[in-house]
C-alpha cells in the first residue's frame, strides 16, 4: 500500500538538486536536501511515540522547517494541525484539547506560557525555532535522512484546520489526503503551473492559502519559492523581477500600489498574479492592470473546501467575481430549504467533489447541519451567478442584515461606498434597532482628504431603497482583519452594538 500524499508532494524529489525555496538570507534549500530534513523529523515523530492517525500541533514562525514538519506529518502517518501565530494561550488550550493532539511545537520563546496549556491537555511540549533550533530540531538532527512512509490512503485523514470560530466553538475542519490532493492537482493545470515557475510565497503557512494552495502546487509542480517569512512590500517589489508568479491576499497588492518603485517594469517577469481569502475592490482590479498591465486572477474557497471557483488563466477575469466552478467540483445557488435559485438571485453557495471536507472533528451533528444527504456542504457564503456562470459573492449568510423585515446585503452598501470620493473602503454591518430589529451602519476607511459624508449620503440615497440606507455613517483610521486580511465583522457588530439602543 502506498502513501498518496506523501508519494506525490514530496517522495517524487528524491534525488532533484533543484532549487526549491529560496530564503531572504540567500540560502537555497533543493528540493532533495528538503526531503531529508523532512526524513529526519518523520523519524523524530516516531521517536517521540507518535502513531498514524495521532495529531501533531504546530505554532511557530514560518520556516523551512515548519514546512518540513508538515512533509514528515504526511509520511508518517499524522495528522498536522497548524495554528495562527497570533492565538493566545487560551485560545490554544482549546485547539490543543479539542484535538487531542499528543505533540504541541512551538518556538522556544513562547515554550514558557504555553507549557501549561500542554501539561493540562496532556500533550508533549517541544520547542522549534525559526531558524531549526531547539528541543525537536535537535532530536531530529540526529536522525537518519531517509524514512519509508507508512502506508496511508487517500481517504486518511491528512490535516485538521480549525475554522475561525466567529459564531460559536471554532470547528475542526477534517481534510483527507485526496482533499489536499485533488485540489493541488486541478490548481496546478488551471492556473498553469510547472518545474519552470518560481512563486513569490509570502503568505502564512498555518492556513489553506499558503500552506496547501501555493506550497502544494508549487510541490506538485516541481518549482520555486522565494519563500518569504511574512509580506513586506518592499521586500516583494525587490524579488518580483526573480519571480513568475505570486499569490496573496488583497492586503498585498493594495500595498504594492501604495509604492513608487512598482512599475510595469517589476513585474516583467511575472506571467500570474493570484487574489482571495478576501474579496479584492474592483478598484483595486483596474488600478493594478493600469500600473503593471496584469489583471489579477481572483478565486474563492474556504477552510472546509479547498478552492471551489476561479476566474480562468486564459479568457475573461472579471473584476468583482470570484470566477467559474473548478473542474471536478459541483457547485449550486440555493435557498434557505437547498433548492437551486434562479440566474442572478442570491442564494447559498453549495459545493460538492473530492476538494470537500469529511467533517467537523467530534462534532457529528454540526457535520450533519453543514453537509447535506447528498454531499453536498452548506459554505453560508451568498452569491450570484451570472447566466455565463461567473459567480459574485454578496457576503457571508451571518452578515445578511434583516432590517424591519427586509433583506439587506452588506455587500451592494458597501459597493456604492467605495464607489465615492475619498473612500478608501468600508465595511457595513447590521446592529441592534429599537424600531427595525436590526439596521445597517457604514464603516468607512478615509483616503486622502477623506469624503464629505453629506455627499455620501446623497449618492446612497440616489441609488439604494431607503431601507438599505445606513442609519449612520462612521470614519475610522482602519478595519479590524484577520491575519489573512478578511474584515472581521463580527468585531464591528460587538463595537457599536450599543449605537441605538
Amino acid at each position: 500500500m502506498s502513501n498518496p500524499l506523501h508519494d506525490r508532494l514530496f517522495g517524487r524529489h528524491l534525488g532533484r538538486e533543484t532549487p526549491f525555496l529560496h530564503l531572504t538570507d540567500g540560502t537555497v534549500l533543493t528540493h532533495d536536501a528538503f526531503l531529508r530534513l523532512s526524513g529526519r523529523f518523520a523519524h523524530a515523530l516516531t521517536a517521540a511515540g507518535l502513531a498514524p492517525g495521532d495529531r501533531l500541533a504546530l505554532q511557530v514562525e514560518k520556516s523551512p522547517e515548519a514546512l518540513a514538519v508538515f512533509a514528515a506529518c504526511a509520511a508518517a502517518g499524522v495528522i498536522f494541525l497548524p495554528l495562527n501565530t497570533a492565538y493566545t494561550a487560551a485560545e490554544l488550550d482549546y485547539f490543543i484539547g479539542d484535538s487531542g493532539a499528543r505533540l504541541f511545537l512551538c518556538d522556544p520563546a513562547t515554550a514558557h506560557s504555553l507549557r501549561p496549556v500542554a501539561e493540562a491537555q496532556g500533550a508533549r511540549l517541544e520547542t522549534l525555532g525559526p531558524d531549526g533550533t531547539g528541543s525537536f530540531a535537535d532530536l531530529a538532527a540526529r536522525q537518519p535522512e531517509h524514512f519509508a512512509p507508512v502506508p496511508r490512503s487517500e481517504d486518511d485523514l491528512a490535516a485538521f484546520l480549525y475554522t475561525s470560530g466567529t459564531t460559536g466553538r471554532s470547528k475542526g475542519a477534517m481534510l483527507t489526503a485526496r482533499n489536499l490532493l485533488s485540489n493541488a492537482e486541478v490548481l496546478t493545470e488551471a492556473w498553469r503551473f510547472t518545474a519552470d515557475d518560481v512563486l513569490l510565497h509570502a503568505l502564512p503557512i498555518f492556513h489553506t492559502h499558503g500552506l496547501f494552495v501555493a506550497t502544494n502546487v508549487m510541490l506538485l509542480a516541481g518549482g520555486a519559492m522565494l519563500f518569504h517569512p511574512r509580506f513586506d512590500a518592499a521586500a516583494a517589489i525587490r524579488d518580483l523581477p526573480r519571480a513568475t508568479a505570486m499569490m496573496g491576499v488583497p492586503t498585498f497588492y493594495t500595498r504594492l500600489l501604495e509604492q513608487e518603485e512598482f512599475t510595469r517594469e517589476t513585474c516583467a517577469t511575472m506571467r500570474l498574479f493570484v487574489s482571495g481569502s478576501a474579496p479584492l475592490l474592483a478598484e483595486t482590479h483596474r488600478r493594478f492592470e493600469d500600473r503593471t498591465g496584469h489583471r489579477i486572477l481572483e478565486r474563492y474557497g474556504m477552510t472546509e473546501t479547498n478552492m471551489i471557483t476561479s476566474n480562468p488563466y486564459d479568457g475573461e477575469r472579471r473584476p468583482g467575481t470570484v470566477g467559474l466552478p473548478l473542474p471536478g467540483v459541483e457547485m449550486r445557488i440555493c435557498d434557505a430549504h437547498g433548492s437551486e435559485v434562479a440566474p442572478g438571485e442570491t442564494g447559498v453557495i453549495e459545493v460538492r467533489g473530492p476538494n470537500v471536507f469529511k467533517g467537523y472533528w467530534q462534532m457529528s451533528e454540526k457535520t450533519a447541519e453543514e453537509i447535506r444527504e447528498d454531499g453536498f456542504f452548506i459554505t453560508g457564503d451568498l452569491a450570484q451567478e451570472d447566466p455565463d456562470g461567473y459567480v459574485t459573492i454578496v457576503g457571508r449568510a451571518k452578515d445578511l442584515i434583516i432590517s424591519g423585515g427586509f433583506n439587506v446585503y452588506p455587500k451592494e452598501i458597501e459597493e456604492a461606498i467605495d464607489a465615492q470620493p475619498g473612500v478608501r473602503e468600508s465595511a457595513v454591518v447590521g446592529v441592534p434597532h429599537p424600531d427595525f430589529g436590526e439596521t445597517p451602519v457604514a464603516i468607512l476607511v478615509p483616503e486622502g482628504a477623506g469624503p464629505d459624508l453629506a455627499q455620501v449620503e446623497r449618492a446612497l440615497r440616489d441609488a439604494l431603497a431607503g431601507f438599505k440606507q445606513p442609519r449612520k455613517l462612521i470614519l475610522v483610521d482602519a478595519l479590524p482583519r484577520n491575519t489573512m486580511g478578511k474584515v472581521q465583522k463580527a468585531a464591528l457588530r460587538a463595537r457599536y452594538a450599543d449605537l441605538f439602543t
